[in-house]
């Protein structure tokens, strides 16, 4: 476990330390393709779909800020189009089997798949529309990138330096890395580095009894409230929403929890999954990416008081979306193509 946690922040700084050598590059590639706040919207969007890992893009995006390469406001949406574009990946992998079985197989390859996107997309896209009006008043605090020397504001006097003596020997042997195979090398290292360590964290989680936690924890997602909670502290504590999810799959697939109950836990399991963005955004020493995700953080939990506190009618209407998009294979193409068009639309149009 504590290897696997060395990877991982290792391979972070060594992102980070390949985006800064590459910014020159990167930046005239950027500038063709991140025009404005909604190409980042989309970018990140697609990124997401390519990649297969919301977790990734968003800690791609915090490299990127940290090299000047985006500015505040295309870091919040970056890290928004990450989750958005995670919420649609369960759908591709169901969506195959969708296609090419009968109407009877639809339901099965996909159910889960169609609800966690309708509930990620009624929480984010509020989310996303509040935090970016709230945007201008974070910069008005007079934030500064850290990477800028002289520079101070209050996200740099709120969020404390994690600056430590041992770990400076890192970017020795990152720079170190860098000279050695090249900046190229070194980046798409970092990456395999990231989708390593996640993979065996998530081995680690597999070795654990979840039929011991479902039949702890099963009873308990009776209650909204606990439910919600139970996501939210699960999820933020594995670090691996595929890892909260997978527990209770099963019992959904097999009609032991019902959509009422388990709708909380995802709404929570939603929320808890940006932890891994914040430790990125911490490890990186970037305060006003952590003060984004915390925004993020803050954001999301407050909007997902709201179905809960109207829970009726919230379960009403995504039953509703739910049920056309699942049992209408029209409705389904159509919305799979809205996923791949939507993003595309946000990059080129400006």
């Amino acid at each position: 476990m504590l290897g696997t946690v060395v990877m991982f922040l290792f391979a972070i700084q060594l992102l980070g330390s390949a985006v800064e050598t590459l910014s020159p590059v990167l930046r005239r590639i950027l500038e063709q393709i991140i025009v404005g706040d909604r190409s980042a919207l989309g970018v990140s969007w697609i990124a997401s779909y390519v990649l297969a890992n919301g977790s990734i893009v968003a800690a791609l995006s915090l490299t990127l800020f940290r090299s000047e390469l985006v500015v505040p406001s295309q870091l919040f949406l970056m890290v928004v189009g990450s989750r958005l574009g995670g919420a649609a990946i369960v759908l591709f992998i169901g969506a195959f089997d969708y296609l090419n079985e009968e109407l009877e197989s639809v339901s099965e390859s996909v159910r889960l798949g169609v609800l966690t996107f309708l509930l990620t997309h009624s929480i984010y896209l509020p989310v996303l529309v509040v935090g970016y009006v709230l945007l201008p008043v974070v910069e008005s605090w007079n934030v500064s990138n850290p990477v800028i020397a002289g520079e101070t504001g209050i996200a740099d006097r709120l969020v404390p330096k994690t600056d430590v003596n041992v770990p400076d020997l890192i970017p020795v042997f990152t720079k170190g890395i860098i000279n050695a195979v090249g900046a190229v090398v070194a980046f798409l290292l970092a990456l395999g580095l990231i989708f390593l360590s996640m993979r065996l964290f998530d081995r680690i989680l597999d070795s654990v009894d979840k039929q011991r936690l479902r039949e702890r924890y099963v009873k308990r997602l009776n209650d909204k409230w606990t439910s919600f909670t139970i996501g939210l502290v699960f999820t933020g504590l594995t670090m691996s929403v595929a890892f909260s999810l997978g527990v209770v799959v099963p019992l959904y697939n097999r009609g032991h929890i019902k959509r009422r109950e388990i709708i909380p836990y995802i709404l929570g399991a939603n929320i808890g999954t940006l932890v891994d963005t914040l430790i990125i955004a911490v490890a990186l020493n970037i305060p006003v990416g952590v003060l984004t995700v915390a925004l993020l953080l803050g954001l999301g939990f407050l909007v997902s008081l709201l179905p809960l506190l109207f829970y009726n009618r919230y379960v009403s209407g995504i039953s509703v979306l739910y049920e056309q998009l699942v049992d209408n294979r029209g409705y389904f193409i159509g919305f799979l193509v809205s996923l791949l068009l939507v993003p595309l639309l946000l990059i080129g149009l400006q």
